[in-house]
């Protein structure tokens, strides 16, 4: 099985990027994970995403602040999926990421997923290599019939609730 390269900009993205590596091992996909800064390890960014799939990646998911520009400088740099988690920091609340990751120039596409979505982006990069893993596709499609059954009990307790 292809791995998902999980990419921070910074240590202090850890705690928002956790659940993506929480689902990711729930689903029993390899993870690996490293900072690298896009504006003060460029040329680690560079070289990290141009061997990734030699490496054995699948996708890349990339979690960045302020500028947000590591998921574009990853990009830049492969043919594989570039998934970006904008990241909200004390500027902005997140829109300043959210713009500087989504709004990339034509021929570099970066999946972005919701300011601090760390969750979308590990079922993003799940559902890209499950393409073509049989096996991961019906991991999927079994938490997505739990999801369903979740929501179904929650109705139904609503039904019973004494208003």
């Amino acid at each position: 099985m292809k791995k998902v390269a999980l990419i921070l900009g910074s240590d202090s993205d850890a705690p928002t990027v956790s659940p993506a590596k929480k689902r990711l091992d729930g689903l029993g996909i390899p993870v690996e994970a490293h900072i690298i800064s896009a504006h003060r390890t460029p040329e680690a960014a560079a070289e990290f995403s141009k061997n990734a799939r030699k490496n054995g990646f699948g996708v890349i998911i990339a979690a960045a602040g302020k500028a947000a520009h590591l998921a574009g400088a990853l990009a830049a740099n492969t043919s594989l999926p570039v998934i970006g988690i904008p990241i909200k920091s004390s500027t902005m609340d997140g829109l300043d990421a959210l713009l500087s990751t989504v709004q990339m120039p034509s021929g570099v596409p970066v999946a972005t997923v919701a300011i601090d979505g760390a969750d979308n982006a590990a079922l993003l990069a799940a559902q890209i290599l499950a393409v073509e893993d049989l096996d991961l596709a019906v991991r999927l499609e079994n938490l997505k019939s739990d999801m369903k059954q979740g929501v179904l009990a929650k109705d139904a307790a609503l039904q019973n609730r004494d208003w």
